[in-house]
Protein backbone atom coordinates (compact mmCIF):
# COMPACT_ATOMS: atom_id res chain seq x y z
CA UNK A 1 0.00 0.00 0.00
CA UNK A 2 2.94 2.28 1.01
CA UNK A 3 6.08 2.25 -1.68
CA UNK A 4 8.36 3.36 1.48
CA UNK A 5 6.74 0.81 3.46
CA UNK A 6 9.01 -1.63 4.98
CA UNK A 7 6.91 -4.36 4.35
CA UNK A 8 6.49 -3.40 0.86
CA UNK A 9 10.53 -3.35 0.44
CA UNK A 10 10.91 -6.38 2.23
CA UNK A 11 8.85 -8.56 0.08
CA UNK A 12 10.23 -6.89 -3.61
CA UNK A 13 13.76 -7.36 -2.22
CA UNK A 14 12.44 -11.55 -1.61
CA UNK A 15 10.72 -11.44 -4.71
CA UNK A 16 14.29 -10.27 -6.64
CA UNK A 17 16.09 -12.93 -4.77
CA UNK A 18 13.31 -15.89 -4.86
CA UNK A 19 13.58 -14.74 -8.85
CA UNK A 20 16.87 -16.50 -9.20
CA UNK A 21 15.86 -19.91 -7.98
CA UNK A 22 12.20 -20.23 -8.57
CA UNK A 23 9.12 -19.45 -10.55
CA UNK A 24 7.80 -16.80 -8.80
CA UNK A 25 4.71 -13.52 -9.18
CA UNK A 26 3.39 -10.96 -7.09
CA UNK A 27 0.49 -10.40 -6.73
CA UNK A 28 -2.15 -8.01 -4.59
CA UNK A 29 -4.17 -8.75 -2.43
CA UNK A 30 -5.16 -5.56 -1.39
CA UNK A 31 -7.66 -3.47 -3.48
CA UNK A 32 -5.89 -0.11 -2.11
CA UNK A 33 -2.35 -1.58 -3.20
CA UNK A 34 -0.35 1.34 -4.23
CA UNK A 35 -0.60 2.02 -7.86
CA UNK A 36 2.86 3.49 -8.24
CA UNK A 37 4.37 -0.56 -6.87
CA UNK A 38 1.53 -1.90 -9.40
CA UNK A 39 3.24 -0.53 -12.36
CA UNK A 40 7.07 0.00 -11.50
CA UNK A 41 6.69 -3.79 -10.63
CA UNK A 42 4.10 -5.46 -12.84
CA UNK A 43 2.47 -6.71 -9.46
CA UNK A 44 -0.77 -8.45 -10.66
CA UNK A 45 -4.20 -7.94 -8.90
CA UNK A 46 -6.25 -10.67 -7.44
CA UNK A 47 -9.72 -11.16 -9.44
CA UNK A 48 -11.89 -14.12 -8.42
CA UNK A 49 -14.51 -13.09 -11.24
CA UNK A 50 -11.80 -12.41 -14.37
CA UNK A 51 -9.56 -15.79 -12.63
CA UNK A 52 -6.57 -13.84 -12.30
CA UNK A 53 -5.17 -15.80 -9.74
CA UNK A 54 -2.76 -17.60 -8.56
CA UNK A 55 -2.49 -21.23 -9.49
CA UNK A 56 -0.90 -23.15 -6.77
CA UNK A 57 2.15 -24.13 -5.84
CA UNK A 58 3.42 -22.20 -2.44
CA UNK A 59 1.42 -19.11 -1.49
CA UNK A 60 3.93 -16.18 0.65
CA UNK A 61 1.93 -13.99 2.19
CA UNK A 62 4.41 -10.53 2.65
CA UNK A 63 3.04 -7.62 4.30
CA UNK A 64 -0.69 -8.61 3.41
CA UNK A 65 -2.12 -10.46 6.82
CA UNK A 66 -4.93 -12.71 6.87
CA UNK A 67 -8.60 -11.17 7.67
CA UNK A 68 -10.26 -13.86 7.08
CA UNK A 69 -11.31 -13.02 3.36
CA UNK A 70 -13.41 -15.02 1.09
CA UNK A 71 -11.20 -14.95 -2.10
CA UNK A 72 -8.98 -17.54 -0.76
CA UNK A 73 -12.07 -20.20 -0.89
CA UNK A 74 -12.17 -19.88 -5.02
CA UNK A 75 -8.44 -19.96 -5.54
CA UNK A 76 -6.21 -23.53 -6.09
CA UNK A 77 -4.88 -24.26 -2.94
CA UNK A 78 -1.23 -23.99 -2.15
CA UNK A 79 0.70 -27.49 -1.75
CA UNK A 80 2.33 -24.90 1.11
CA UNK A 81 1.55 -22.11 2.92
CA UNK A 82 3.80 -19.67 4.19
CA UNK A 83 3.47 -16.14 6.35
CA UNK A 84 6.07 -13.13 6.78
CA UNK A 85 4.44 -11.93 9.78
CA UNK A 86 6.76 -8.90 9.96
CA UNK A 87 4.37 -6.41 12.74
CA UNK A 88 3.20 -6.39 16.10
CA UNK A 89 -0.67 -7.33 15.46
CA UNK A 90 -1.27 -10.10 18.37
CA UNK A 91 -5.18 -10.15 16.81
CA UNK A 92 -4.01 -11.17 13.13
CA UNK A 93 -1.29 -13.23 14.75
CA UNK A 94 -3.78 -15.33 16.08
CA UNK A 95 -5.87 -15.84 12.85
CA UNK A 96 -3.11 -16.91 11.03
CA UNK A 97 -2.50 -19.79 13.24
CA UNK A 98 -5.64 -20.98 12.81
CA UNK A 99 -7.14 -20.82 9.66
CA UNK A 100 -11.16 -20.96 8.99
CA UNK A 101 -12.31 -24.37 9.02
CA UNK A 102 -13.88 -24.28 5.88
CA UNK A 103 -10.63 -23.74 3.88
CA UNK A 104 -8.72 -26.23 3.22
CA UNK A 105 -5.27 -24.84 3.18
CA UNK A 106 -2.13 -26.61 5.08
CA UNK A 107 -1.36 -24.71 7.99
CA UNK A 108 0.61 -21.42 7.90
CA UNK A 109 4.64 -21.66 8.33
CA UNK A 110 5.65 -18.68 9.61
CA UNK A 111 8.49 -16.42 9.36
CA UNK A 112 9.22 -13.72 12.23
CA UNK A 113 11.61 -11.00 11.42
CA UNK A 114 13.37 -11.24 15.14
CA UNK A 115 13.53 -12.89 18.41
CA UNK A 116 12.14 -9.83 20.15
CA UNK A 117 8.68 -9.91 18.11
CA UNK A 118 9.06 -13.99 18.17
CA UNK A 119 9.05 -13.64 22.12
CA UNK A 120 6.33 -10.66 22.75
CA UNK A 121 4.06 -12.70 20.39
CA UNK A 122 4.76 -15.89 21.51
CA UNK A 123 4.40 -17.30 18.32
CA UNK A 124 6.33 -19.85 16.80
CA UNK A 125 8.10 -19.95 13.68
CA UNK A 126 11.79 -19.43 12.20
CA UNK A 127 13.56 -16.04 12.10
CA UNK A 128 14.88 -14.25 9.14
CA UNK A 129 15.59 -10.65 9.61
CA UNK A 130 14.62 -7.84 7.18
CA UNK A 131 16.27 -8.12 4.32
CA UNK A 132 18.43 -5.25 3.26
CA UNK A 133 20.44 -4.65 0.12
CA UNK A 134 23.63 -3.77 1.25
CA UNK A 135 25.47 -2.66 -2.71
CA UNK A 136 22.41 -0.21 -2.50
CA UNK A 137 22.86 1.48 1.13
CA UNK A 138 26.83 2.60 1.02
CA UNK A 139 28.53 4.71 2.83
CA UNK A 140 28.80 8.09 1.75
CA UNK A 141 31.87 10.68 0.43
CA UNK A 142 33.14 13.06 3.10
CA UNK A 143 31.62 16.37 3.19
CA UNK A 144 31.80 19.81 4.53
CA UNK A 145 28.19 20.63 6.32
CA UNK A 146 27.11 21.20 9.87
CA UNK A 147 26.94 18.52 12.25
CA UNK A 148 23.64 16.71 11.00
CA UNK A 149 21.45 14.41 13.04
CA UNK A 150 18.31 13.24 11.24
CA UNK A 151 15.43 9.66 11.08
CA UNK A 152 13.38 8.43 9.00
CA UNK A 153 9.90 6.76 8.70
CA UNK A 154 6.38 6.69 7.42
CA UNK A 155 5.06 10.29 8.19
CA UNK A 156 2.62 9.26 10.57
CA UNK A 157 1.84 10.22 14.34
CA UNK A 158 2.26 6.59 15.66
CA UNK A 159 5.94 6.82 14.40
CA UNK A 160 6.87 9.27 16.67
CA UNK A 161 7.76 9.30 20.31
CA UNK A 162 6.20 11.68 22.97
CA UNK A 163 9.34 13.19 24.14
CA UNK A 164 11.07 13.46 20.77
CA UNK A 165 9.73 17.04 20.48
CA UNK A 166 12.15 17.59 24.06
CA UNK A 167 14.57 15.06 21.69
CA UNK A 168 15.42 17.45 19.13
CA UNK A 169 14.78 20.99 20.71
CA UNK A 170 18.02 20.02 23.04
CA UNK A 171 19.89 18.58 20.00
CA UNK A 172 18.74 22.22 18.31
CA UNK A 173 20.26 23.59 21.44
CA UNK A 174 23.36 21.83 21.33
CA UNK A 175 24.13 23.46 17.68
CA UNK A 176 23.00 20.31 15.60
CA UNK A 177 21.12 20.12 12.78
CA UNK A 178 18.15 17.70 12.13
CA UNK A 179 17.15 16.21 9.25
CA UNK A 180 13.69 13.90 9.57
CA UNK A 181 12.03 12.27 6.87
CA UNK A 182 8.51 11.08 7.15
CA UNK A 183 8.41 13.83 9.92
CA UNK A 184 5.75 16.87 8.42
CA UNK A 185 3.41 15.24 11.59
CA UNK A 186 5.86 17.07 13.76
CA UNK A 187 5.22 20.71 12.00
CA UNK A 188 2.85 21.81 14.79
CA UNK A 189 4.94 20.65 18.00
CA UNK A 190 7.98 22.15 16.36
CA UNK A 191 6.76 24.77 14.01
CA UNK A 192 9.42 26.56 12.35
CA UNK A 193 13.08 26.53 13.97
CA UNK A 194 16.49 27.30 12.14
CA UNK A 195 18.22 24.19 11.60
CA UNK A 196 15.49 21.68 11.59
CA UNK A 197 14.61 20.26 8.54
CA UNK A 198 11.32 18.63 8.36
CA UNK A 199 10.28 16.41 4.89
CA UNK A 200 7.21 14.03 3.62
CA UNK A 201 8.02 11.02 3.24
CA UNK A 202 9.70 9.68 0.13
CA UNK A 203 11.10 13.26 -0.96
CA UNK A 204 14.75 11.66 -1.00
CA UNK A 205 15.19 7.98 -1.58
CA UNK A 206 16.26 6.42 1.70
CA UNK A 207 20.32 5.77 0.68
CA UNK A 208 20.14 9.39 -0.79
CA UNK A 209 18.43 10.30 2.95
CA UNK A 210 20.91 8.54 5.06
CA UNK A 211 23.85 9.78 3.46
CA UNK A 212 22.95 13.11 4.15
CA UNK A 213 23.44 12.52 7.71
CA UNK A 214 26.30 12.21 10.34
CA UNK A 215 24.13 10.52 13.12
CA UNK A 216 21.32 8.29 13.04
CA UNK A 217 18.11 8.57 16.11
CA UNK A 218 15.91 6.57 16.07
CA UNK A 219 12.90 5.64 18.39
CA UNK A 220 8.93 5.23 17.56
CA UNK A 221 5.92 5.70 19.42
CA UNK A 222 2.89 3.45 19.84
CA UNK A 223 3.98 1.53 17.15
CA UNK A 224 5.88 -1.58 18.01
CA UNK A 225 9.07 -1.80 15.40
CA UNK A 226 9.47 -5.35 15.17
CA UNK A 227 12.51 -5.10 13.59
CA UNK A 228 12.96 -1.33 12.11
CA UNK A 229 15.05 -2.27 8.88
CA UNK A 230 15.64 1.65 8.64
CA UNK A 231 17.70 1.22 11.10
CA UNK A 232 19.79 -1.40 9.63
CA UNK A 233 19.95 0.47 6.17
CA UNK A 234 21.82 3.11 8.35
CA UNK A 235 24.20 1.16 9.88
CA UNK A 236 24.69 0.07 6.49
CA UNK A 237 25.35 3.37 5.19
CA UNK A 238 28.23 3.58 7.78
CA UNK A 239 26.36 5.59 10.50
CA UNK A 240 26.34 5.45 13.87
CA UNK A 241 23.28 4.64 14.85
CA UNK A 242 21.60 5.80 18.71
CA UNK A 243 18.27 3.93 19.07
CA UNK A 244 15.58 3.28 21.98
CA UNK A 245 16.15 -0.52 23.37
CA UNK A 246 12.86 -1.36 22.39
CA UNK A 247 12.88 -2.64 19.05
CA UNK A 248 13.78 -6.00 16.97
CA UNK A 249 16.69 -3.55 15.51
CA UNK A 250 18.00 -4.19 19.02
CA UNK A 251 19.33 -7.66 18.70
CA UNK A 252 21.98 -6.66 16.09
CA UNK A 253 23.33 -3.42 18.24
CA UNK A 254 26.16 -3.59 20.68
CA UNK A 255 26.17 -0.48 22.77
CA UNK A 256 28.99 1.06 21.92
CA UNK A 257 30.59 -1.32 19.39
CA UNK A 258 28.61 -0.76 16.04
CA UNK A 259 26.01 1.34 17.81
CA UNK A 260 24.44 2.86 20.93
CA UNK A 261 21.11 1.81 22.92
CA UNK A 262 19.21 4.08 25.01
CA UNK A 263 16.26 4.16 27.61
CA UNK A 264 15.69 8.21 28.24
CA UNK A 265 15.73 10.86 26.26
CA UNK A 266 18.73 12.40 28.13
CA UNK A 267 20.54 9.51 27.66
CA UNK A 268 20.38 9.73 24.03
CA UNK A 269 21.27 13.23 23.82
CA UNK A 270 24.32 12.63 25.82
CA UNK A 271 25.27 9.83 23.35
CA UNK A 272 25.10 12.15 20.54
CA UNK A 273 26.54 15.06 22.23
CA UNK A 274 29.49 12.38 22.45
CA UNK A 275 29.45 11.61 19.15
CA UNK A 276 29.40 15.33 17.84
CA UNK A 277 32.46 16.08 19.93
CA UNK A 278 34.23 13.07 18.83
CA UNK A 279 34.28 12.25 15.00
CA UNK A 280 36.99 9.72 15.25
CA UNK A 281 34.19 7.71 17.55
CA UNK A 282 31.75 8.42 14.62
CA UNK A 283 34.18 6.27 12.21
CA UNK A 284 35.00 3.34 14.74
CA UNK A 285 31.49 2.65 15.15
CA UNK A 286 30.25 3.66 11.63
CA UNK A 287 32.75 1.15 10.23
CA UNK A 288 31.94 -1.52 12.58
CA UNK A 289 28.20 -1.16 12.06
CA UNK A 290 28.64 -1.23 7.95
CA UNK A 291 30.55 -4.87 9.09
CA UNK A 292 27.54 -6.33 10.71
CA UNK A 293 25.53 -5.32 8.17
CA UNK A 294 27.51 -7.31 5.19
CA UNK A 295 28.20 -10.54 7.56
CA UNK A 296 23.78 -10.53 8.15
CA UNK A 297 22.95 -9.94 4.94
CA UNK A 298 25.79 -11.39 2.44
CA UNK A 299 25.20 -13.22 -0.45
CA UNK A 300 25.73 -16.67 1.64
CA UNK A 301 23.32 -15.97 4.40
CA UNK A 302 20.37 -14.46 2.25
CA UNK A 303 20.97 -17.42 -0.30
CA UNK A 304 20.34 -19.36 3.00
CA UNK A 305 17.26 -18.06 4.38
CA UNK A 306 16.13 -17.85 0.41
CA UNK A 307 16.50 -21.55 0.23
CA UNK A 308 13.68 -21.79 3.08
CA UNK A 309 10.63 -21.03 0.37
CA UNK A 310 12.07 -23.26 -2.00
CA UNK A 311 13.90 -26.45 -0.67
CA UNK A 312 10.59 -28.66 0.12
CA UNK A 313 10.14 -27.93 -3.48
CA UNK A 314 12.55 -29.74 -4.59
CA UNK A 315 11.86 -32.90 -2.95
CA UNK A 316 10.87 -36.05 -5.45
CA UNK A 317 7.26 -35.91 -4.57
CA UNK A 318 6.87 -31.94 -4.97
CA UNK A 319 8.57 -31.52 -8.32
CA UNK A 320 5.91 -30.87 -10.39
CA UNK A 321 5.02 -27.59 -8.13
CA UNK A 322 4.29 -24.56 -10.40
CA UNK A 323 5.48 -22.19 -8.41
CA UNK A 324 5.74 -19.76 -5.80
CA UNK A 325 3.06 -16.42 -5.43
CA UNK A 326 3.72 -13.69 -3.34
Amino acid sequence: MNPYGGSEQETLFLYENLKEVADVSMWAASSRASKILLEEHQIRKISVLSRNVPQGGTYVFAGAHWRNKAWPLFITPPERLIYIFNTFHPKIAALIGKLPFWLRWPDAEIVLISEFQKNILGLAGVVHPSPIDASRFLPAEAADRPFTVGRMSRDTADKHHAEDKDLYCALLDMGCHLEIQGGTVLQEQLGRRPNCNLLAEGTFAAEVFLNRLDVFCYRSGTHVETFGRVVLEAMACALPVVCHVHGGYAEHIEHGENGFLFRTTAEAVDIIGTLKADPAMRHRIGAQARATVERLFSRDALRRRTRFYVDRLEKPEASSAPGHAI
